[in-house]
Order: C-alpha cells, then sequence, then structure tokens
C-alpha cells in the first residue's frame, strides 16, 4: 500500500463520526473484537469489523484468531500509536505515464470522424473549448473541455486527419508553447485519445 493509499485510508477512518472512539477503544483495551466494540459503541458489527480490518490494513493494529466454544472470531490490538506518511503527488503519476511523458517519438494527430468539435477563442489562433460526442443511442452526451491557452494553440496547430502526424514537442514548437506547459499538453493528449479525438502512432 502506498502512502497515499494509507493517507486515503486513515482520512476515511477518522472521517467516520464513530472512528476517534473506536481508536480510542483500540487504545484502552488490550485487545478487542468486533462484537464487542459493536456493542460497547452500539453499532452493527460488520461496520465495525470493516473498520478494523482497515486499521490493519494501514499498519496501525494487528488481528489474531481465537477460538471460543469451537467458534473462531479475530481479535485486534493496537501495534502503534502513530503513523509517519509522506504525501507525494509524484505517486499519483503511473510509472507508464511518466514513460508516456518521456517518450518524445510517438507521432499524433486529430482522428478521423472524431465527432468532435473546436471553439475558436475570441483572440483567433487558438481554440477556448473542445466538445467531444461520447457514449451512443440514448446515452449520447456532450463532453465540454475548457482548454489552457497552451492548450488551446496546441491544438489549433495538431495535423488534421489526412495530414502527416507530427511528434508533440514538434506541435509545441510550432505552437510556440513553453517547455513548461508540456505537462498540461501530455494530459490534454492524453485525455483526447480516450475520447478518440487524438491518434497516436507509434
Amino acid at each position: 500500500m502506498t502512502n497515499i493509499e494509507m493517507i486515503s485510508a486513515l482520512g476515511t477512518l477518522l472521517s467516520k463520526k464513530y472512528g476517534k472512539d473506536l481508536f480510542k477503544l483500540l487504545k484502552v483495551y488490550n485487545d478487542i473484537s468486533a462484537s464487542e466494540a459493536s456493542s460497547r459503541l452500539g453499532l452493527h458489527v460488520q461496520t465495525v469489523q470493516e473498520f478494523l480490518e482497515s486499521t490493519v490494513s494501514i499498519g496501525l493494529s494487528e488481528k489474531k484468531e481465537v477460538i471460543e466454544k469451537k467458534r473462531p472470531y479475530f481479535r485486534y490490538s493496537l501495534v502503534k500509536n502513530e503513523l509517519s506518511l509522506k504525501f507525494d503527488i509524484n505517486e499519483l503519476v503511473e510509472e507508464s505515464e511518466i514513460d508516456q511523458i518521456k517518450n518524445n517519438s510517438v507521432l499524433i494527430r486529430e482522428k478521423k470522424n472524431s465527432n468532435s468539435h473546436f471553439t475558436m477563442a475570441r483572440g483567433g489562433n487558438f481554440f477556448s473549448t473542445i466538445s467531444v460526442t461520447v457514449g451512443s443511442g440514448r446515452e449520447r452526451k456532450q463532453k465540454r473541455i475548457n482548454l489552457t491557452n497552451a492548450q488551446g494553440k496546441f491544438l489549433f496547430h495538431l495535423p488534421f486527419p489526412d495530414a502527416k502526424p507530427l511528434t508533440i514537442d514538434k506541435i509545441m514548437s510550432e505552437a510556440q508553447i513553453e517547455e513548461k506547459n508540456k505537462p498540461e499538453i501530455e494530459d490534454i493528449v492524453k485525455e483526447l485519445a480516450n475520447l478518440n479525438v487524438i491518434e497516436k502512432i507509434d
């Protein structure tokens, strides 16, 4: 489990209105079962069971199986009083995405019959929005994306479906887009590729 996943899980536990009370029970009791904790706080046993299992998954507690009257169940005990977590935004970007960003050999162009509509900005020479038809039949709807100035300039210079495809760097150069804007360009290219507006040619 990554730090971000652990932070998310811990945040979910603490956001529960009964979260602090269950953590207190884990601290006060040497060990406790889900049924004991649920009766103590007046909660459904399944709710408590899921909470306690989550504390195990993030490493705050441990569980041991015990058998009472030939019926096995788990008892939970706290193993640490704190978690040292670091929020690293880089963990949000998958390795495959990073590799894709670093790969400057991919050629792109607008896809033929993409069912998209580009709206020209008032100043001209760049687009302000793009609308894409997604779904089919009664589920068809328009997805509208507001573009940044850099994205609008980039898409304005995107090769047409019947034109020679170009690399992202080449299009950025032609559109006079600074390198600092490349991450947002990569993001819109990935999104529009998923929406079948842009085709990639490896």
